[in-house]
């Protein structure tokens, strides 16, 4: 037993299977001093190869990876060209012509709003559907598209269900006018599918700086 004692793990949120993180964090009790270079290097070699553990960081008690986070980031990447690279880090859509504009256009309404019931999970056990979203846009770098979405806290399978809807719009399957709609009628049912899990990656979690100790 690498810390000699029984020890609770709580992560920062909790996400579907197939999604990526190239940030996260969780959080335990230990009331005995520790090294921490020391656990960081035993955890990774404990630790299977594709999770890597970057920093061991000392808070205040009362800090909780979920709940004391007050916003995160995530992206959804997508390959516009069949990549073999990418096959399981994003959304393959070759030969496909988006209309980029409109995406960013229909983006920017999701910042007028708070209430994301729309692209929320339909069976879920969460008191409020408010979010309060920072940014949210698409990029096209090359042959790589991707949306980039931050927000306070964000409701189960909420982002996935964003970018499907986008998508709509990209392919003029679906108006502005008509994403505003979906926003605004809180039904499910009435946004686009879910893009796959594969093309989505927290990227960022943001944290009071006081609840760190140096």
């Amino acid at each position: 037993m690498l810390l000699k004692q029984e020890i609770s793990v709580l992560g920062c949120g909790r996400t579907d299977a197939g999604v990526h993180a190239s940030q996260f964090f969780f959080h335990f009790d230990l009331e005995e001093k520790i090294d921490k270079r020391k656990l960081k290097f035993k955890l990774n070699s404990f630790l299977p190869k594709d999770i890597a553990i970057f920093q061991v960081i000392r808070v205040q008690e009362d800090a909780h990876a979920r709940f004391t986070a007050i916003s995160r980031s995530y992206q959804y990447r997508i390959s516009l060209v069949k990549n073999v690279f990418e096959t399981d880090l994003s959304l393959q859509m070759p030969q496909s012509h988006l209309d980029v504009d409109s995406m960013n256009k229909a983006a920017l309404l999701l910042m007028d709003y708070i209430d994301f019931k729309c692209f929320s999970k339909s069976k879920t056990d969460v008191k409020t559907f408010d979010c309060l979203i920072s940014e949210a846009y698409w990029h096209k770098e090359g042959d790589q598209l991707t949306f980039h979405i931050s927000a306070n806290r964000f409701l189960r399978n909420m982002v996935r269900a964003i970018v499907g809807t986008l998508l709509e719009v990209g392919k003029n399957r679906m108006s502005i006018h008509e994403f505003k709609d979906v926003i605004e009628s809180r039904d499910r049912t009435k946004a686009g599918a879910s893009a796959k899990a594969k093309g989505l990656y927290l990227t960022k979690v943001s944290y009071p700086k006081e609840i760190f100790i140096e």
